[in-house]
This record gives C-alpha cells, structure tokens and sequence, in this order.
C-alpha cells in the first residue's frame, strides 16, 4: 500500500471548558481537553488500576462553536480527526513541540445538562422502533424466546 493514514478517534470527557480564540478574518478555534481512561486489574497487587491520558483537542469555525455552546467540562464526546505536531518557542527561545488532535467530526455522547434534567424522571428511549405489520408480529410469535 502507498498511501498513508493519520486518522484519531477517541472518547472521552472534557476535562475543562470549550476555550474559544476569534481571529479578524471571522474564524475561530476551539480547544479543550480529552481524558481518556485505561483500567486494568494488576498481577502483583490485584488491585485495579487506572490510567489517565490527556489530548489536547482542535476544533475550527462552526465546530468550535458548536461545541463551546453545548459542551461543559465532564461532558462524553466522541472525536475523530488527525494527529498535528507544532513547533514553538518558549520564553527562553528554546524549540517546544506540542501534539494535538484537530478535530474533524464529533458526536456528544452525553452533556450535563442533559443528566441533569433527565435525573429525576424516567425519560423515554431515544431510540424509536418502527409500528409492526401484521405479517411482522406473526413471524414474532413463533420465536422461541
């Protein structure tokens, strides 16, 4: 195969606010953090143990802003995009590199405020099932379980 793939996907939770940058030509960049979590049980202490790493995550225009306004820190959100490498200066002009994730697709996987107002009520499922025909709930009634 001759071509190449840079592709990320990861899920995860905010690990703080959606911090947005405005540039005067009327984009914007959206950034935040992504924790993702690995647990695993050792073999010497038999304890279960937990892993935490952190990506810095890169949204553009209406993304960002998509995501700053429904997004708060604690929030589940599936990201997919590509890994992107900066280079940088520090305030002692040494070279710093800094790997982020530039987003490309997102899907919420669960935000605040909506576990906040479905905590005290029972909501109904989100997933709706289509009306059965009649030769559908025949073929229903002859399964075994």
């Amino acid at each position: 195969m001759s071509g190449t793939l840079n592709k990320v996907m990861l899920i995860g939770h905010l690990g703080d606010e959606v911090k947005m940058h405005y540039f005067e030509g009327g984009g914007c960049v959206g950034r935040f953090p992504l924790a993702t979590n690995e647990t695993y049980t050792s073999k010497q202490t038999n304890e279960r143990v937990t892993n935490t790493e952190w990506h810095n995550i890169v949204l553009r225009n209406k993304a960002a802003e998509i995501c700053e306004k429904y997004l708060t820190k604690g929030d589940k959100v599936y990201i997919e995009g590509r890994l992107k490498t900066r280079k940088w200066q520090d305030e002692s002009g040494n070279d710093r590199y800094s790997t982020e994730i530039q987003g490309t697709d997102f899907t919420f996987l669960s935000t605040k405020k909506d576990s906040v107002s479905n905590a005290p009520q029972q909501s109904p499922s989100p997933v709706q099932s289509k009306p059965e025909t009649s030769s559908e709930a025949v073929e229903n009634d002859d399964l075994p379980f």
